[in-house]
């Protein structure tokens, strides 16, 4: 870890600071790995910001370190949670115990959901799969996707949680064989039991994290995979509580052999006061979905590219419309070939930046105006190998990591951390003031890749930077989904 880099590049963005730049920590993690993204969260109330992330070792895999909490003073492991397989969510943050601590909820793969006391790391439940015979939940035996949370649905004062699970790890690509309808589910957050479940409306697996959007009670969720296609659905928290989206309204479809995975984004893009939708599709068709009318504002698609990464929010040129910032992979999956930076205008859905840094990854950017000039930047995670090579080789690669900041205005990238022999292909990094110093802090991930397989969890780590860029403004888009995990901008 190079400090004088650290150093040099914030000092750069932030020259009227007498701060420092500096990695607080960055504690190994042996024969662990993640494709979780860090959500923050005080647990030994010592005024400093702890760390919770899933992990896991490699796929079907258990591990005692299935999800682990990291104290944000020092990064020493505070508590952690053993898994049967990879917990690829992000943790939902809730107090149900009472006690000042916010719980964690969060899943993952080969049926895994949790419910986890925030302050000791002990399972408060777990889904239980006990529905072989019933005609809707008997899908849900796979994959739990990220949580949101809901109004309380059974007046115990607690606020619920709306998931998706679905997806057969198992079957092949390009195949509808051993496919099955993934499932909209509203669990008690106090007990996990099921309020309501339905299966989605065109009876296909689904990946996308759902989307909730308070001010008119609906929900937003999407179906198909990365070779089948899918549609992107509107219903409502009422339908879903009666156990019947049958009605769900299409906002759009991908009809090229591609569905909705990332998650969509709910944001307000013609000003008019109604929070508005855009999503993306795994074909990296880009849309725009008028709040008030289901019409699309705009479509925009980038030719030869697939994408899995959802969009960051921010204000990244003159205007006050909200912008939209992502990736996208060259090629086909899982023979991606590259890496495509796409910004497009809130407003139009134009293009106006476009670069081709690093190899396919699918971590989504943060967002912060770091330098204060009304702009907002962007920090993304890359990784730096020979990407002609496609995703799945098992060539020798010499690999690195690095985490960027993108200066719109400017047209300047800026290198934050960098590490050889370590990957990032998953994880979106977490910004805030974790110290409550006026200060912005860094957290983000980095796993051993001492060879050419780059979805092998092989050891990482997580590191805290503390830097030199003082907080004039909440940080909006600081995380995966956003700062609140909910992905609603405002």
């Amino acid at each position: 870890m190079h400090i004088k880099k650290l150093l040099f590049v914030f000092l750069i963005l932030a020259s009227c600071s007498t701060k420092k730049t500096e990695l607080l920590w960055g504690n190994p993690l042996d024969q662990i790995g993640s494709q979780s993204s860090p959500k923050a969260i005080d647990i030994n109330q010592d005024g400093v910001l702890d760390i919770v992330i899933g992990a896991g070792r490699n796929e079907y895999q258990s591990s005692d370190k299935g999800v682990i909490a990291l104290d944000g003073k020092t990064g020493e492991i505070l508590w952690q949670h053993e898994s049967i397989d990879q917990v690829y969510g992000s943790a939902t943050l809730l107090d149900i115990t009472g006690d000042g601590i916010q719980d964690v909820f969060i899943g993952g793969r080969s049926n895994q959901f949790y419910a986890i006391n925030g302050s000791n790391g002990e399972n408060i439940w777990k889904w239980n799969y006990t529905y072989e015979h019933d005609s809707k939940l008997k899908y849900a035996k796979y994959n739990f996707h990220n949580a949101v949370l809901v109004p309380d649905q059974t007046n115990d004062q607690l606020e619920d949680l709306l998931v998706v699970c679905g997806g057969n790890s198992k079957a092949d690509p390009n195949s509808k064989n051993n496919r099955f309808s993934g499932l909209l589910m509203l669990l008690n957050s106090k007990n996990g039991e099921v309020i309501a479940v339905d299966t989605m409306p065109d009876g296909l697996e689904s990946y996308m994290p759902p989307l909730f959007i308070k001010d008119n009670q609906s929900i937003i969720f999407g179906t198909g995979g990365e070779t089948i296609n899918g549609k992107l659905y509107q219903t409502t928290l009422s339908a879903l509580k009666a156990g019947d989206i049958s009605k769900a309204k299409v906002l759009t479809e991908d009809s090229s052999g591609h569905g909705f995975i990332a998650p969509c984004v709910a944001v307000d893009l013609n000003m008019d006061g109604v929070l508005d939708i855009a999503a993306i599709s795994h074909g990296s068709n880009m849309y725009a979905i008028d709040g008030k009318t289901s019409k699309t504002l705009w479509h925009t698609n980038i030719p030869e590219t697939e994408s899995s990464n959802g969009f960051a929010v921010g204000f990244f040129n003159e205007d006050k419309t909200p912008d939209l910032f992502t990736f996208v992979s060259k090629g086909v999956w899982p023979q991606s070939t590259g890496s495509v930076q796409i910004l497009l205008d809130g407003k139009t859905g134009k293009k106006i930046y476009s670069n081709s840094l690093g190899c396919t990854g699918f971590s989504s950017p943060v967002v912060y105006d770091l330098n204060h000039d009304g702009v907002d930047e962007a920090i993304i995670s890359i990784n730096e190998y020979d990407c002609a090579a496609g995703f799945t080789s098992n060539s020798k690669l010499d690999i690195s990591t690095r985490l960027l900041a993108i200066d719109f205005r400017n047209n300047r990238i800026q290198t934050i951390d960098q590490q050889q022999r370590f990957k990032n292909i998953f994880s979106t990094p977490y910004i805030g003031d974790m110290d409550d110093d006026g200060y912005l802090d860094i957290v983000h991930c980095q796993y051993f890749c001492p060879n050419s397989i780059l979805l092998s969890f092989m050891g990482m780590k997580v590191k805290r930077i503390s830097t030199s860029i003082k907080m004039r403004n909440d940080v909006k888009w600081g995380a995966y989904m956003g700062s609140d995990g909910s992905g609603v901008f405002r």
